[in-house]
C-alpha cells in the first residue's frame, strides 16, 4: 500500500473513531470473502459499517482520535462494526453473535458502547435483548417491572446504554407517587323540605236524627 493510501485510510479511521459512540470489534480470521460480504450486508441493514482494518493503521488512527481503549481490542486480524447514529446496537450484536455461533470462526472481542469499553460477554448479553422497537413498546405500555429486571443483568457500561429506559422507569414511578389525590366528594345538596301535609277536611255535619226531626214537626204543629 502506498504511503498516500495509508494516510487516507488512517484519516478515515480516525474520523470514524472520533464520531462513533458505539462500535464492536471482532476477529474475522477463517471467514471467506463471500461470508465477509454477507456479514457486511446484514450489518449494514442493522445500521453499522463493517470495516476490515490493519492493526498498524488502526493503532495510528486510535492514537490520533484519542480513543486508546480500542487498542485493547486490536490483536490479530481485526474488523470493526461502526454504528451509525441511527444504528441499532442490539441488532448489530445479534448479527455478530449469530455469525460467531454459526460459523464458529468469528470471535467477538468487545467494543465501545456509548463511549465505554466493554468485553465480549457484554456484547453477547446485549444480543439477548429484545429489539429496540419492542423495548419502546414496553416503555409505552409502562411495563416497568420486567424492564427493571432486564437492566439489572448488565454491567455498568451496558446499563448506561439502556439508561434512558431506567430513567423512564423512575419517571413513571415518580409520576405514580405524585399523583394528585382524588377530589373530595362535594357535599350532597340539602334535601328540599318536605311539603306540609294538607289540612284534613272538616267532617261533614251529621244528619239530623229521626227524634230531632219529629220534635221540629211537633213544634210547627203547635203554632
Amino acid at each position: 500500500m502506498l504511503r498516500s493510501e495509508k494516510e487516507r485510510v488512517v484519516a478515515e479511521l480516525t474520523e470514524r473513531l472520533r464520531s462513533a459512540q458505539t462500535l464492536m470489534v471482532a476477529d474475522y480470521r477463517g471467514l471467506t470473502m463471500p461470508e465477509i460480504n454477507e456479514l457486511r450486508t446484514r450489518l449494514l441493514q442493522a445500521g453499522a459499517h463493517f470495516t476490515v482494518v490493519k492493526n498498524t493503521l488502526t493503532k495510528l488512527a486510535a492514537e490520533a482520535a484519542g480513543t486508546k481503549d480500542v487498542l485493547e481490542l486490536v490483536d490479530g486480524p481485526t474488523a470493526i462494526a461502526f454504528l451509525d447514529a441511527e444504528g441499532d446496537p442490539v441488532a448489530v450484536a445479534k448479527v455478530l453473535n449469530e455469525t460467531a455461533r454459526a460459523r464458529d470462526v468469528l470471535v467477538i472481542r468487545g467494543g465501545i458502547l456509548d463511549g465505554s469499553l466493554v468485553g465480549d460477554a457484554d456484547i453477547k448479553r446485549l444480543a439477548t435483548l429484545p429489539p429496540v422497537e419492542v423495548l419502546h413498546a414496553q416503555l409505552a405500555g409502562a411495563v416497568a417491572g420486567p424492564l427493571t429486571m432486564v437492566v439489572g443483568l448488565f454491567t455498568a457500561p451496558l446499563r448506561e446504554l439502556v439508561g434512558v429506559i431506567d430513567a423512564r422507569i423512575r419517571q413513571l414511578e415518580e409520576q405514580e407517587g405524585e399523583a394528585p389525590e382524588p377530589e373530595s366528594e362535594q357535599p350532597e345538596a340539602s334535601a328540599e323540605p318536605e311539603p306540609e301535609p294538607a289540612p284534613e277536611p272538616e267532617p261533614a255535619p251529621e244528619p239530623e236524627t229521626e227524634v230531632e226531626a219529629e220534635t221540629e214537626e211537633e213544634d210547627s204543629g203547635e203554632d
